[in-house]
């Protein structure tokens, strides 16, 4: 029997995002890698460099998430206030910790590594740090909450390491049907597919190619075999119709 896999929610923490001078793209990173190890992205917030929005948003979503990420806004400059506000939404002080510290001077060296740098070692009294193979500067994890810079190479870099210490479980796989049909034209079909597999998500994305329509019918579940047979029925609708359609393969996303 198929079981509701852990939730997380992504924090997105940037005036770059909001304005539109930066895409974010970490969010997909993340919920890919995320699905791999059983667990499935739930929500993703964006709030602006803003203490009192960011700590709300992390008292928000760390009651009702089991993981909840942050990324953006643990840098070296003043409206870098990640840190300072996932300690206020804790109670927790911040303060340089050594471990940071002597891996920020061993990165930049004695003579580099400045004040402004080392801002990049302070996190919040009882925070665990998070390895950064990629530019030295750990992100830190406090209680169900694991802060992370904004850079998504950075990310990308940390990510192994931060997922490792979770408990695994069966991935979120997921089988795409591509048809040839308008999305309301298989409304009915599809809503009785989802009334019979509750556990599962079933889904349609319409798009329009070569002046056609068609839709995009996806169904995303850790029951790899509730999954299959979904898609099965899916496909079985659709066939009793006439209607042209692809059946992708089973991944984990």
């Amino acid at each position: 029997m198929s079981v509701d896999p852990p939730g997380a929610a992504l924090l997105v923490i940037g005036n770059e995002i909001l304005s539109g001078r930066t895409r974010d793209a970490n969010v997909q990173a993340l919920g890919s890698a995320l699905g791999a190890i059983g667990i499935r992205l739930r929500e993703v917030r964006i709030v602006e460099d803003r203490e009192a929005s960011i700590v709300a948003a992390v008292d928000a979503l760390r009651t009702h998430y089991d993981y909840v990420f942050t990324t953006g806004g643990i840098g070296p400059t003043h409206d870098d206030i990640t840190t300072d506000a996932v300690g206020a939404a804790f109670g927790r002080d911040v303060r340089h910790d050594p471990t940071a510290v002597e891996l920020l001077t061993r990165y930049y060296g004695p003579a580099e590594a400045t004040e402004t740098r080392l801002r990049m070692a302070r996190v919040p009294v009882g925070a665990t740090l998070l390895d950064n193979p990629v530019s030295a500067a750990p992100g830190f994890r406090l209680d169900n909450v694991f802060v992370l810079p904004g850079v998504p190479r950075i990310v990308q870099g940390m990510l192994p390491g931060v997922l490792a210490t979770l408990p695994g479980g069966p991935p979120i796989v997921s089988r795409a049907v591509t048809a040839w049909v308008r999305e309301s034209d298989v409304a009915r079909e599809l809503a009785d597919v989802q009334a019979r597999h509750p556990t599962l998500d079933v889904g349609s994305y319409p798009f329009a190619r070569d002046g056609r329509f068609g839709t995009v019918l996806v169904v995303r579940g850790n029951d790899a075999a509730a999954v299959i047979t979904a898609s099965g029925a899916i496909e079985s609708f659709l066939g009793v119709r006439g209607i042209t359609f692809e059946a992708g393969e089973g991944s984990a996303h």
